[in-house]
């Protein structure tokens, strides 16, 4: 049988929805004939990047609870059995032979409707530190995948499959030339070259970091390759120069990688999937800002294998210029850190996780 049906359902974030696009897009290639409907949250981005990826979306009215009392806070449980109807009703319409859970708030109704009528339920995990939405679904459903070992502290350890996250299939296998790919950013082929990621929507205070540190950049020889992020671009763009080239973000990613010598990066789970994999002396900078710290704990993750060093942001004043020297100096130190991030890749995530949605399919 190849007329499978499936519901992905995640988002909120590009760390919840990019890893729901790879899993369908792998399950497209082994099943052409299969039908494919993600459930999001409306309003948020997985609304209009899932359409542009090739796939039909519908939108449940859920959000997560803020900390603080607020009218959302109490429109919360309006908006949760609403969304249980909806998602109700399209699992009634779609019938589907299995539903895939990423993360995020929809994804909390609609695994809960599906894995209740007994529709086999996968759930990914991207982060070292599970998300309340699949906490609350790990009883419901039929296996869990994860990117971090340690993850029987939230999940039942039987329904744990160790899988990694879903990345960019163009990252795999990295042969990009770096020095065409300097040629390509217009940087020199003789120079080392750091890379600064600060999420897709640029980080203010890491974008603070390089403004005020260029000159110590450059004391060190090193040219640097700055995504800054769509909202800050015209604070920063006058700071271009033949040593520093400042993007909102970045198209070719395996390109990008493949230009630089040092790596400074927020931890998001996707994020540090791709860095695991691109293998280079990484130093991460976690937001502190999103739910439940979790950059922070996939930084000390790899901060506990010695595969990366972690600076958090009330230490980056006092911190920030002999920790990154120190890396700089050390070639043993960068060898050290690239070998150890490169052997935490798990580069047939997607595959493996199909792998385990194929096993349920009755």
């Amino acid at each position: 049988m190849d007329n499978y049906r499936f519901i992905i359902s995640g988002g909120g974030t590009g760390g919840h929805i990019y890893p729901a696009i790879s899993i369908a897009d792998e399950l497209k290639r082994r099943h052409p004939n299969a039908e494919f409907l993600f459930v999001g949250a409306k309003d948020r981005m997985e609304m209009e990047k899932v359409p542009q990826a090739g796939y039909k979306i519908e939108g449940l009215w859920i959000t997560g609870i803020q900390r603080k009392l607020t009218l959302k806070n109490l429109m919360f449980p309006f908006k949760l059995i609403s969304s249980l109807i909806k998602a109700s009703k399209i699992v009634t319409k779609f019938k589907p032979h299995a539903v895939v859970g990423t993360g995020g708030f929809a994804s909390g109704p609609l695994l809960k409707v599906a894995s209740g009528r007994g529709i086999p339920c996968v759930l990914q995990e991207q982060n070292s530190f599970a998300g309340i939405t699949n906490k609350l679904l790990k009883d419901k459903v039929a296996k869990i995948c994860v990117a971090y070992d340690g993850m029987e502290r939230f999940f039942p350890e039987d329904k744990i499959v160790k899988t990694g996250n879903p990345v960019r299939a163009d990252l795999i296998t990295i042969n990009e030339d770096k020095n065409e790919a300097l040629q390509f950013f217009g940087l020199e082929t003789g120079r080392k070259t750091l890379l600064v990621l600060g999420g897709s929507l640029g980080s203010k205070r890491i974008n603070n970091l390089i403004a005020e540190n260029l000159g110590f950049f450059r004391s060190l020889g090193l040219q640097v390759l700055w995504q800054c992020g769509k909202g800050y671009i015209e604070t920063y763009k006058h700071l271009n120069s033949d040593t520093v080239k400042v993007h909102a973000f970045f198209n070719d990613m395996a390109k990008t990688y493949a230009a630089a010598d040092f790596i400074i990066s927020r931890s998001g789970a996707g994020a540090v999937s791709e860095l695991c994999l691109v293998g280079k002396p990484t130093i991460f900078i976690p937001s502190p800002v999103v739910a439940e710290d979790h950059q922070t704990k996939n930084a000390q993750a790899l901060v506990a294998e010695d595969a990366a060093i972690m600076i958090k942001e009330g230490n980056l004043d006092e911190d920030f210029k002999a920790r990154f020297q120190s890396v700089f100096e050390s070639k043993e130190l960068q060898q050290d850190l690239a070998k150890n991030i490169k052997a935490l890749a798990l580069p047939n995530a997607t595959k493996d996780i199909c792998d385990e949605i194929e096993k349920l399919l009755n």
